[in-house]
């Protein structure tokens, strides 16, 4: 069975997904959920989780957020209320707080997040182990990795929606541009602004990271064919009338039903950023990024006319439809948005609508329709019944009895002979048509009676006492509840190691240029992984692992592996992968460790903590093992595409280039190859602290290695530092000036 996922923002969205042909839906509380601001209150989540029992449709509820030390008791309840409340699983991020979940409360179902980025099949032999029995993949994944993950365990992927910039789980822009971690459900997409490109010459400003909306449509089948269970569409900031339109078109896909343009148009009108692409799962297409436009794009209905009108020249769209007040549109000249407005009203019969709109329009603009209001009203008016078969027998001297679908039900009181108006088969029929406000289609089997008299206000009330009763049977919660009991989190005493006692590793291209550094760990991270260079030395040495790697990444890099002996992973697959290939694991922030069970649960040589925590917060939590990025290099975001456009031809192969925001911030953007390029992006600012009781990791990818050793030695005395606590992500940033 394949399921269709739907996202769940509000009550709206639920009841649009559920009406529209859903299998599932998919939401989070206010806490702990990726999209704070979709967050369901305690009502709308039991109503939505009523509604979606009536009609099978199961509830995966989000808890999918870096949880911190001092959040974990809060946590665990928000995990065993919802499983309480009907849930039918749970959506985790956190791999070890899934363990901690699976070892207490193993009745609790688990998904892992796509913020997890499960990539290749060492990242799903992670998460089973954990105790989760699905993996919501990363959205970059290939089809040669997906149907291997596939075979080893159940697997959701994304089929519509927003494309996250960044690989899932790895951003941190938001965070540090902005004090607004996207980690903890706050991302004010910095990705989405306008970015000027410094290659040879600097390219014109543009949206250099905004990717189009994903719409694999027909290329699901392909999915299907390798092994995936469930299809996700993304949007629960989106409006109602978005989830009704993509569950209509996916529907229809799923069950291999025709697939009319119809059903796309009403799903662009409702929400189509850069008019859709295929996503990176066969390789990055042309339509990739969408540069040009920013936002809703809509679906295309015709093009800007001047015309005369009663004497004056108006705006027209000319086109065949018919356009109503509230109508709301964008015009586009060659791609690019000119502005936009709504619809006066204003409709000549086969001369084209009147736009009412203050943008600097010329004949021939290309006119999209954002807000279609006959749509809108056509997408939610459906609803969905389920089908009811009522029987029974209303017979002198005994109770009357009904059976609607199998469940029995009696009057209270014994029938009476008709002394007239005798209650006929049509009279109970007219009775239990009526379903009030129950979303229930009534069809009848046999229905005998033999001329008993009921008025018909007992028969009404019999009715709803029936009908009631059924559906309590349908919205019954049929599974042993979890016992409410105290938090059992593990006992911890961090370990303070104390400045003088502190290990030092550092990030680097090769070994050859720190010969004489005073680190305890070398950590190489190679600008191209074919061709590894490992100068050996008397120091430790690990090889850098990025988050996102395919399954042919870790065939091209597993000689390095053998002669570096280890491996400083920033995705959790590097467990498996260093286990398998008998490698030291050092935990680099890309787990994003952020609690104690964390702490206890990563496995390795050593750990990394989260960039997202404060001095305090790593006291609280830090080991003998564990680091803290102290001073360098702040990667903010992993791309897996290209953002030059992936023109391999054309393309100069630079290592870095500039990206300039409208702050006239320049960010660098630094390209490495595995079996294909992928880029790093880099704060404006090195970074510099927190300088915690942990070892100290020291990112110098890119710097000068003499300067950078020259600092190492200074005890890093030539940072200046400035201290900025942002109230609202809760963490404490240190750039440096």
């Amino acid at each position: 069975m394949h399921e269709l996922l739907a996202p769940a923002g509000s009550y709206e969205s639920a009841m649009a997904a559920i009406n529209s042909g859903a299998d599932a839906l998919y939401l989070g509380f206010p806490e702990f959920s990726a999209r704070q601001s979709a967050g369901m209150d305690n009502e709308t989540f039991l109503k939505v989780l009523e509604t979606a029992r009536v009609f099978g449709v199961k509830v995966y509820v989000a808890l999918n957020t870096f949880v911190k030390d001092q959040e974990l008791e809060q946590f665990i309840k928000d995990a065993v209320y919802a499983w309480n409340a009907g849930a039918d699983a749970l959506i985790l991020q956190d791999i070890w707080l899934g363990a901690y979940l699976h070892e207490h409360y193993p009745a609790i179902k688990l998904h892992l997040s796509t913020q997890a980025g499960v990539c290749n099949v060492y990242g799903a032999r992670v998460a089973r182990k954990m105790g989760f029995s699905r993996v919501i993949l990363a959205r970059e994944t290939s089809f040669e990795d997906i149907k291997e993950i596939a075979a080893e365990i159940e697997t959701e992927c994304f089929i519509q929606g927003a494309l996250c910039t960044c690989f899932s789980g790895q951003c941190y822009f938001s965070s540090f541009a902005g004090g607004c971690s996207g980690n903890r459900g706050m991302c004010k997409q910095p990705c989405r602004q306008l970015y000027t490109l410094g290659v040879a010459d600097k390219m014109e400003p543009a949206y250099r990271l905004s990717l189009a909306d994903l719409s694999l449509g027909a290329s699901v089948q392909k999915l299907m064919d390798i092994g995936v269970i469930s299809f996700k569409i993304e949007g629960r900031l989106r409006r109602p009338e978005y989830v009704a339109a993509a569950c209509n078109y996916y529907r229809a896909v799923l069950d291999g039903q025709e697939v009319t343009d119809d059903l796309l148009q009403d799903l662009k009108r409702t929400y189509n950023r850069g008019n859709y692409t295929k996503g990176l799962a066969c390789g990055q297409p042309s339509d990739l990024i969408s540069s040009s436009l920013q936002g809703h794009m809509g679906g295309y209905v015709g093009k800007v006319r001047f015309k005369k009108i009663r004497g004056t020249y108006r705006v027209v769209v000319d086109s065949k439809e018919t356009l109503i007040k509230g109508d709301g549109f964008k015009i586009l000249r060659n791609g690019k948005e000119i502005g936009g407005g709504a619809f006066g009203g204003t409709t000549r019969s086969g001369k084209g609508c009147v736009l009412s709109t203050q943008a600097p329009v010329q004949d021939g603009d290309d006119v999209y329709i954002t807000t279609d209001v006959t749509l809108g009203l056509r997408l939610l008016s459906a609803r969905k019944r389920l089908p009811v078969t009522v029987s029974g027998l209303f017979l002198a001297g005994q109770k009357a009895k009904v059976c609607i679908n199998g469940m029995n039900c009696e009057s209270a009181d014994v029938l009476e002979p008709a002394q007239n108006q005798p209650l006929t088969v049509e009279d109970i029929q007219d009775v239990f048509k009526k379903t009030d406000t129950l979303p229930f289609n009534v069809s009848f089997g046999d229905i005998e009676t033999d001329s008993v008299f009921v008025p018909r206000s007992v028969m009404n009330e019999f009715r709803r006492t029936a009908f009631a009763a059924y559906y309590n049977t349908l919205t019954a919660l049929n599974r042993e509840r979890i016992p409410d009991e105290p938090i059992d989190l593990p006992s911890y005493v961090p370990y303070d190691i104390g400045k003088d006692a502190a290990k030092t590793a550092v990030i680097c291209r090769d070994t050859e240029d720190y010969e004489d550094m005073t680190a305890d760990i070398i950590i190489i991270k190679p600008q191209d992984y074919s061709s590894v260079r490992i100068v050996p030395c008397d120091k430790e040495l690990f090889l850098y692992i990025p988050p996102y790697m395919t399954g042919r990444d870790i065939k091209l890099v597993k000689p390095a592996i053998e002669r570096t002996g280890g491996i400083f992973a920033e995705g959790t697959f590097g467990m498996e992968l260093a286990s398998e290939n008998g490698a030291k694991l050092f935990a680099g922030p890309g787990f994003n460790i952020t609690n104690r069970i964390d702490v206890l649960g990563a496995e390795g040589e050593y750990i990394t903590l989260s960039k997202e925590i404060t001095n305090e917060e790593a006291a609280a939590i830090a080991t003998e093992r564990c680091f803290c990025l102290t001073a360098g290099d702040l990667k903010i975001m992993d791309l897996v595409y290209c953002p030059l456009g992936h023109d391999c031809a054309q393309c100069k192969k630079q290592s870095f280039y500039g990206l300039t925001d409208e702050q006239d911030r320049t960010y660098r953007l630094i390209r490495y190859r595995t079996t294909e390029c992928h880029f790093e992006l880099y704060n404006y600012r090195e970074f510099a602290g927190p300088f915690g009781p942990c070892g100290r990791l020291y990112d110098f990818t890119y710097a000068d290695a003499k300067t950078e050793t020259d600092r190492l030695a200074l005890g890093i005395t030539a940072v200046k530092l400035y201290k900025r606590t942002d109230t609202t992500s809760g963490h404490t940033i240190y750039p440096t000036k």
